[in-house]
Formats: C-alpha cells, structure tokens, sequence
C-alpha cells in the first residue's frame, strides 16, 4: 500500500478530487458536507495498477492549519492541489512552508478546476514556488473533478509517483500515531493512524504511555488482517484501554524500545533565511499527529535546544515543524540531532554545545562520497547533502538518476535479479515473471525506479510493471494450451455452456492454468471452475436487454440456454459492472431499461 496526503488551500477542492479518483466520500462530517470545507483529516483509498493507494486529506484553512499537520506529518508523500481560476493562494503558502519542514521529498502538484480557467498560468506559478522547496522539480497535471477531463493522466502520474516512494522499514520498533479515536460496539476502542515503518501483528502488545495494551484486531482499508506492514492505513482495535484514554498525538510504542523525551538539541531551517536567531521563545512542536509547546534556546547558528511541555518518543533524524501560534504561521523546520542532550550548566555551555554539534557533523561530512554510499550501499544525492556530504563528485560510484550506488552493490543486485527471475521461470512456468515490488523486496533494492534500472542492466525486460527475461512469451500456456484450445472451441459453441470439473481435467486445465489463462485475457473465471470467454458478458447483456424488463433467474437461466451454476454468478459479474441491477431476491433488469 502507499499513502498520499493532500495539502493546499481552502475550497480548492482537495476533497472533491479524492472523491473522484476513489468514489468514496472523505468528508465524514454532515456539517463539511453542508459547509463545503473540510474541518478534520478524511480517509479514502482505491486500487492504481493493482495497488492500493490511501489518501489523507486535509483541511485546507487557516484555523485548521495544526490538523493540517497532523495528517501530512506520517505521510511519505503529497498531493498539491491549486485551482486553475484562483492560482497561487496564501494558504498555499503555508502549506508549502509545512511540507518543506517536513523535508518531504515525493509530491505531484494538481491544478484543479482546469474547466473554469486555462490551467497553465496556475500550473507554472505554482511549479516556480514547489521548486524552491523539499519536493523541487514536480510533475503537474491539470484536471476537472467535475467533467473528469484529466483524470486518467493524473492516475498515471500517481502511479510514477508512488513508484518512485523508497521502500518501507519492516523491520525494527513500532512508532504508530494516532490520529482518530472511537469506539464501536462490541469491539471496544479502535485508533487509526498511518504506519511509516514495522508492522503490527494481532495480539500484539504495546505500550501506550505508562501503560501496555494489547492488539485485537486490525483493519486496513475496510478489510480485517492478522497483520498489516508498512506503509499502511491501520485501524487497530485494542484491549486494556478506554477511549477517553487516547487521542490524537498520543504514539502506539514497541513496550520498553522507546525512551520518550522533553528535551532535544535540533537543526533549524527557517522558511526565509536569517529567521532562525530570531525565532519566538515559545512555540508549538509538530511531530507525527502530536502538538506540544516547546521553550526554544539558541545555541548558535541554526542549532537550537527545545524543551517540550511533555515527553514524547523521539529519535534522531526525526523532522519536526515549529508553529508560532500567534502568527499563525509556520516558523522553522528541524532535524532532530540529539534527543538525549547534555544539561547546560555553566555560562558558554550553549556555544560549546553547538561546536560540539557541528564537529561531530564536520567529521560526518570528512568521510568521502565513496566511503558514505559503500557504508549505505546506497543513497540519495538530496539525504546525504542534508547530512553536510558533498555529492558533486560521483565519479566512483553509480549514478541512478538521483541515487548514488556502490559499485559491488549494483554487480550483486543485478545478479541476485537474474537469479531470483530463472527461479520463478522455473517454479511457476505459467507466469514466468515477477512483479517490480516482488522483485524489489527478493533483491533489497530499497527503491522502484533502482529496480527499473537494475533489471535493464541486467538484460531483464521490464514490462507492465514486471520483469522478465528477454523473449518470455506472456500468452502461451506452454503443455496446456491444447486444453485451452479445446475450451475455447468448446465455448466458441456454446458461449454460456462452462465445462464441469471433470471436463476441465481432462483438458489439464486445473486452477493454476486457468489463472494463467485469465491473466492473459484469454477467459474470464466466475468462479473457481466457472470459466467463459473473454466476449461472454456482452454477448449475454444482448440476450438480457432482449427479455421483458424486469426478468427473474428462471428466464435468464432459459434465455441463455445455461445452468443455474452458470447463470447465477454470471448475474452476480454482471450486477458488479453496473449493467444490470438487481431489485430483489428473484428479479433483475437491464440499467437504462
């Protein structure tokens, strides 16, 4: 699954487009519904070549810019929406300024309304601002929510943007922050939040607070697990604790791995430059879903020490946003450098602490780019610059557009890539190849477009989004496609005549052949060994369309000159496409009759 949070200005129809791209409604609220605005964080998801895909949308105004944060804080990637007839606005701005203290580096930017306005304009203001901010160069797509002009452009543009997210952590310490919680009767209470790395397993303990709790249930994107991994949305049920016990902000933990902290030493970016020795003594802190105010101390140049209001689980590297209330504006983003720091006691403590930083970040950036990426086995140019490193001179290591990569680690992926696609030739003969992610998590290439890359110099084929080796035909069943031929005689003949069981059997076609088969397009399957061509529902609707309107089972099943094995789950494909709609339990008619 991958996770995509909206951001952008009020009413510039940030929700509809959610809407239209899922067909879920992500306003949960009668009154956002009544008032048009967003006022809390929306959920919604729909499947993208074959993957899930989660939105979190967001509130759009001012006065809500803090749950604004709370919904793009866990999220790795954004969605920026402008309109084309409002262009540029000031809560665009705001919202930029949060996702450029985030440091996210994954985004799209999508001018809406493009049927009320000549989209370029906006696009090209709004590219010009991204570009000076964590996201950079953007692709932009403009769309009408309303006429559905766009639409499929930006689904391809989402799916190269979700294929270029690095690979999620699955392993290590659970961190989950909640964003929502409730109740529902008989289960007790449930939180939702956006797991960025780990994974959760039903009966599960953690540890909220002071407290442990356990997990009960999981659910994910409406459908219960036993576990879910990262990236997900996640709904977990929990025992051992009230509602009114937890909110958001609060952090679901792996019990006895995190040491919750009110005191870290951070790297602050302000949002114009020379704002940093000038920052408020009090502001709020944005981390995950949590807000918490904070005393900030200057330490010397763009090193700062907080203190927080109360601890919270913080670990280095972690990027946090600093809000000034009163401004209602975003101050500063920081990198958390040290979240366990010495006292300052003594007079000229601050300074020496920030020497002390900077030195440890100077021997850092001492190493050579060859020695840091041989170290990571791979790296983004933009993550070690962040780290003071050099990047200009990539002459002794592999350049893969913005991923620098060990020499040896890309001669090993390259092999393990062959091998791991001869395995499955040869385990699975009818679907001789393997997914992009498959293929990225067998080899531990921590990102798509490597894999992309890594298959081509591999001499592997890369096609629709699966690799394979060069010459696989993709059609042929190999030794059962006689049988086939057989079944598409048989159903060329009869078009609604499924063969039984013993039939297919005999033709060698058993579960794996007729997947293969329906992969391909060669048929379509009803049911386990309910099997008809490709051409089958439309030449059944003309059949339908024919009969007095409404028509029962009984005269379907007759008009098709089938079974009720046949009939009933062809009905059922049928209600699913929308073509006809079922009244009650024994009558169906034809839409638009």
């Amino acid at each position: 699954m991958h996770v995509v949070a909206t951001a952008g200005h009020v009413d510039h129809g940030k929700s509809t487009l959610v809407r239209a791209l899922t067909g879920m409604e992500p306003d949960r609220f009668a009154e956002e519904r009544r008032r048009g605005m967003t006022i809390d964080l929306g959920y919604a998801w729909t499947k993208l070549g074959g993957e899930d895909l989660a939105f979190v949308d967001v509130p759009g105004h001012e006065r809500f810019i803090a749950t604004m944060l709370a919904g793009l804080g866990p999220a790795p990637a954004v969605l920026f929406v402008v309109a084309a007839d409002e262009g540029w606005r000031r809560q665009s701005e705001e919202h930029l300024a949060a996702v450029d203290a985030l440091g996210l580096r994954h985004g799209l930017l999508v001018v809406t309304r493009s049927d009320l306005a000549d989209p370029r304009t906006a696009a090209e203001q709004a590219r010009l601002r991204i570009a000076g901010s964590s996201l950079g160069e953007v692709d932009a797509v403009a769309v009408s929510a309303t006429t559905g002009q766009g639409l499929p452009d930006l689904r391809t543009a989402l799916t190269r943007l979700v294929g270029r997210l690095p690979a999620a952590k699955r392993d290590g310490r659970v961190r989950l922050w909640v964003d929502r919680s409730f109740t529902i009767k008989g289960a007790g209470t449930v939180v939702t939040g956006t797991l960025g790395s780990s994974q959760l397993v039903v009966g599960d303990q953690l540890q909220l607070g002071d407290q442990l709790v356990r997990v009960r249930g999981l659910q994910s994107l409406g459908q219960s697990h036993q576990q879910v991994a990262a990236v997900a949305r996640v709904a977990v049920n929990l025992r051992g604790v009230e509602v009114d016990q937890i909110r958001r902000g609060d952090a679901l933990l792996t019990p006895h791995t995190w040491r919750p902290t009110a005191l870290v030493d951070v790297r602050c970016a302000a949002p114009h430059e020379g704002e940093v020795s000038e920052l408020p003594g009090d502001l709020v802190l944005h981390l995950g879903t949590a807000a918490v105010p904070v005393k900030v101390r200057p330490l010397g140049g763009a090193l700062v020490r907080l203190t927080l209001h109360h601890p919270l689980p913080i670990e280095p590297g972690d990027r946090l946003v600093l809000r000034d209330p009163g401004r209602h504006a975003i101050a500063a983003g920081a990198e958390v450098l040290d979240a366990d720091p010495p006292p300052l006691r003594r007079r000229g403590a601050a300074s020496a602490r920030a020497e002390s930083l900077e030195q440890v970040a100077g021997a850092s950036a001492a190493v050579t780019l060859a020695e840091q990426v041989r170290r990571r086995g791979a790296a983004r140019r933009t993550d070690l610059a962040a780290l003071g490193i050099p990047t200009a001179d990539a002459s002794d290591v592999h350049v893969v557009g913005s991923w620098l990569v060990d020499p040896g680690i890309w001669q090993r992926w390259q092999q393990s890539l062959r091998e791991a696609v001869e395995e499955r030739a040869r385990s699975t003969p009818l679907e001789p190849r393997l997914s992009v992610e498959a293929a990225r998590r067998i080899v531990d290439v921590p990102d798509r477009e490597l894999l992309v890359a890594v298959a081509e110099a591999a001499g592997l084929v890369n096609a629709d989004g699966r690799v394979c080796r060069a010459g696989t035909s993709t059609s042929s069943l190999g030794s059962a496609e006689a049988g086939l031929a057989e079944l598409e005689q048989h159903l060329s003949q009869k078009p609604f005549g499924a063969p039984e069981k013993p039939d297919l059997d005999r033709w060698g076609l058993g579960v794996p052949e007729l997947a293969a088969a329906e992969r391909t397009g060669r048929l379509i399957r009803l049911g386990a060994d309910v099997v008809l061509l490709p051409r089958g529902p439309a030449q059944a609707m003309r059949v339908l369309s024919a009969l007095p309107q409404p028509f029962t089972t009984s005269q379907a099943r007759q008009a098709l000159a089938t079974t009720r094995r046949v009939a009933i789950p062809l009905l059922e494909y049928l209600d699913r496409r929308g073509w006809t709609l079922r009244l009650d339990n024994g009558h169906r008619q034809v839409k638009g009759r």
